[in-house]
């Protein structure tokens, strides 16, 4: 554990709090895509098939709980909850979520570190988390403003991302045998995603305005 990576972990976590925080403050999921958190979803349960097999730490398997009851609660209160449903953007949420699963699996089978079940997955889990915020940023494209809340959701999860690129550099340069090239690469890919959003939200936090993305 270095201070990059517990800086991301908690970066990530404090992302998810704000976007709990306004689902259940609110009663409205207004601006959250609901395929984005699906993709979360999919991607935590298939990163810790290995829960119940391999131990590494409490404060490891804590943070793997956490994340997969988190995102499973989300997706519950914006499919389920009879106030918060009633609020979902579907007619904005239209990404087609399920070609990122299929092609991220389909690039897990031929990019992978070892040919192995649980390799395959967490490579599958990789590929599908870098671009999982793809239906997120769609949605709020295509409705222009953005709510604070949501806002500072995104921008936390964006953070999380760079933080997590310093932690696999410092890995690098202090761990003879690290080769998370796979990470790496998508880590790198997933933060690039954010940079148009990063940049509007710069903008509206200098202005002290509403943060606004072009359609």
């Amino acid at each position: 554990m270095n201070i990059f990576r517990l800086a991301g972990d908690m970066t990530h976590l404090l992302s998810i709090l704000v976007l709990l925080l306004k689902i259940y403050a609110t009663k409205s999921c207004s601006g959250v895509s609901r395929k984005t958190q699906e993709l979360y979803a999919i991607v935590f349960l298939a990163r810790y098939l290995d829960l119940f097999t391999d131990f590494i730490s409490v404060y490891n398997t804590f943070m793997k709980i956490v994340f997969i009851a988190s995102s499973l609660a989300i997706v519950w209160c914006i499919r389920v909850h009879p106030m918060v449903k009633r609020s979902y953007d579907k007619d904005l949420d239209t990404f087609r979520h399920y070609l990122l699963v299929a092609a991220s699996f389909l690039l897990a089978l031929f990019l992978h570190e070892k040919f192995t079940f649980l390799e395959i997955f967490w490579a599958f889990s990789i590929y599908l988390e870098a671009v999982a915020i793809l239906p997120q940023l769609v949605l709020l494209q295509r409705s222009g403003n953005v709510d604070n809340l949501t806002g500072q959701y995104v921008f936390f999860l964006g953070a999380y991302r760079g933080l997590y690129i310093l932690n696999w550099i410092y890995r690098y340069l202090t761990e003879p045998r690290f080769t998370r090239w796979i990470a790496c690469v998508s880590g790198v890919v997933q933060t690039a995603l954010y940079a148009d959003f990063f940049y509007y939200y710069f903008i509206s936090w200098k202005n002290n305005s509403k943060l606004k993305l072009p359609a």
